[in-house]
């Protein structure tokens, strides 16, 4: 086989529907619009929620509820996923992110589950009070930052 042979599957590639361009396409005159109306427009698209002028759903259920401006959103790392780190490693943030364990610019907290057969220096900024026990059974340091 050579560059000049490769071509798509069968069927796989259609030619564009070129609208409005005569009565002999089929798509000719209102070019499938129907006719007159709204729709039948340029620009005479209705946006998602409108309903004619009748108060819309959205704001005629009642607010509920409080968000929190102050709240806090950690990166969580289980205890397991540490297990692959050299014993006497400190692992801090930036060693996660490169590790990949972590992806976004967020505060770190270790939590408690699976098991760490090695001791390490974890520094993070929270841990799980299950994550700290086992830290320190395995002869490891749980620094927060």
């Amino acid at each position: 086989m050579k560059l000049h042979d490769l071509k798509p599957a069968e069927g796989s590639h259609q030619k564009k529907t070129r609208r409005g361009r005569g009565l002999g396409s089929g798509l000719g005159k209102t070019a499938g619009r129907g006719h007159k109306g709204q729709k039948a427009r340029a620009g005479g698209a209705i946006r998602p929620g409108f309903e004619g002028g009748q108060m819309p759903l959205q704001r005629r259920l009642p607010k509920r509820g409080f968000v929190n401006p102050f709240r806090v959103e950690y990166e969580v790392v289980n205890l397991a996923d540490l297990n692959r780190f050299d014993a006497g490693t400190e692992v801090t943030p930036d060693l996660l992110k490169t590790a990949r364990l972590v992806r976004r610019n967020r505060p770190v907290k270790i939590l408690g589950d699976g098991e760490i057969d090695r001791p390490l220096v974890v520094r993070a900024q929270a841990f799980s009070k299950s994550a700290v026990a086992k830290i320190e059974a395995a002869q490891g340091r749980a620094e927060v930052i």
